[in-house]
């Protein structure tokens, strides 16, 4: 009983080394899909890595968006279109450090979509809320 619980032990300590290592590794990389490259040994491509994840959220926004009633549709809606405001941090990094004006004209044409896109899901949201609050006399 002794020699496998030994055993195990050292199995975990091994694991735990492995995990530590892909750590570091992981803090080397530069980005999420190199991360994947170095931790599969570069057995996985980062191009695909990355396809994987889209792939895997388009049917994850699929499944939520069509498993919502209809009436609460237009609220989620609209409180998703607001939260895309994180869209603005990434328009104003490419407005703020960009090396071309190419870069710097696609950040700003982002960040004027993305701020009708938040400002338009915040006005459907207070008029969907409005319909339900009761009406004065």
């Amino acid at each position: 009983m002794d020699q496998t619980l030994q055993k195990a032990l050292d199995q975990l300590d091994q694991a735990s080394a492995a995990v530590r290592l892909a750590v570091q590794n992981l803090a080397n990389a530069p980005g999420g899909a190199d991360a994947a490259h170095a931790l599969s040994g570069g057995a996985v491509d980062p191009f695909v890595f990355q396809f994987a994840i889209f792939v895997l959220a388009i049917f994850v926004g699929y499944y939520v968006v069509w498993s919502v009633t209809p009436a609460l549709h237009t609220p989620l809606m609209a409180v998703t279109n607001a939260i895309s405001s994180v869209i603005v941090v990434g328009a104003l990094l490419a407005v703020g450090i960009a090396a071309s004006g190419l870069a710097a004209g696609f950040g700003f044409i982002a960040l004027v979509l993305v701020s009708v896109n938040i400002f338009g899901g915040f006005l459907v949201t207070q008029r969907m809320l409005a319909m339900y609050k009761k009406k004065d006399k």
